[in-house]
């Protein structure tokens, strides 16, 4: 099942980007893992992003990335699409081969770190070149692409993104450029592909969806699914234009309260949804702080009221 697959007339997406719980030793605890990914599916989630910045990939092995992909997707069982950062490695082709094993676990897509094919000093020339050599490595995998963080944030020029668009090997794209203008111009340019574009910046939700986003990939999916899964259900509904716009200015304001502390945030936060996770982090050893878990005390009640205004059983 791919991310290409035609979807019906309208329908829209939400994406969460796992986290991955830890045991009190900081070993993947599969027992938790399990019960997020019940918990994804059951709040709506319509696909999954394993093995990204929030899953902490840069803190897991090699071992440890395909031993976690694997279980969401023998878990998932073909219920919904999953996708999976695949481009690690210190060369194009150990970045190949490492993508190619993460193609085996089942995935749909496996997915490209813009970042990991040039340079911050380096053209987009340069990122295209690779790119295309990179293609011819992996023949036949599809792919996606992720403006991630680190190692570095490289935002894709809608010189290199149309250069993708017309690939037929980009089947996913998770954008964080944040600008609504310049989101604007990447939607316009990925109309009528097969490319699906999916936006991490929360405060976007409801601009990027009418303007032709597929769906929704923020971090704060990890906290309250069910609001981007109404979000992504009703943004195009007339009769619901009110409460659109009310969720959205509560998703913005809330944005902050998640990102600060982020991912032990998410972890307190799914505690409170009765996850029982170990607010742990391999990448973090900064506990959260008396003020930050108040206000994530305060941004649940906030998303208690959101479910009770628009009807939500979560």
């Amino acid at each position: 099942m791919y991310f290409s697959k035609p979807m019906l007339a309208g329908e829209k997406k939400f994406v969460p980007v796992m986290i991955t719980p830890f045991t009190a030793d900081l070993k993947i605890d599969y027992t938790k893992l399990s019960a997020l990914i019940d918990f994804y599916l059951s709040s709506g989630a319509k696909g999954l992003f394993a093995n990204c910045l929030s899953s902490e990939m840069y803190q897991l092995s090699d071992d440890e990335r395909l031993s976690l992909v694997k279980h969401v997707v023998k878990q998932v069982n073909g219920a919904v699409p999953i996708v999976a950062t695949g481009s690690f490695g210190d060369s194009l082709h150990s970045k190949a081969d490492f993508t190619k094993k993460m193609y085996q676990t089942g995935v749909a897509g496996v997915i490209l770190i813009t970042s990991h094919f040039a340079t911050k000093e380096e053209s987009d020339t340069v990122l295209m070149s690779n790119l295309d050599k990179f293609f011819a490595l992996t023949e036949g995998i599809p792919l996606g692409t992720y403006e991630c963080p680190s190692p570095y944030k490289r935002i894709l020029t809608p010189e290199t993104f149309k250069y993708l668009t017309h690939s037929n090997r980009i089947i996913y794209h998770k954008d964080t450029t944040l600008d609504p203008a310049k989101i604007k111009v990447k939607l316009d340019i990925c109309a009528g592909t097969a490319l699906e574009f999916y936006d991490a910046h929360a405060p976007n939700s409801a601009f990027s969806l009418k303007n032709g986003a597929r769906g929704l990939s923020c971090i704060a999916g990890n906290c309250y699914p069910e609001i981007f899964s109404w979000m992504c259900a009703n943004v195009n509904d007339p009769t619901k234009d009110a409460d659109v716009r009310w969720l959205q200015d509560e998703i913005t304001r809330l944005d902050d309260v998640v990102g600060n502390g982020y991912s032990l945030s998410a972890k307190y936060f799914l505690n409170k949804r009765r996850l029982n996770i170990e607010v742990n982090s391999r990448s973090s050893k900064t506990a959260l702080s008396a003020e930050q878990m108040k206000n994530l005390d305060d941004a649940y009640k906030a998303v208690l009221h959101c479910h009770e205004r628009l009807g939500i059983k979560a």
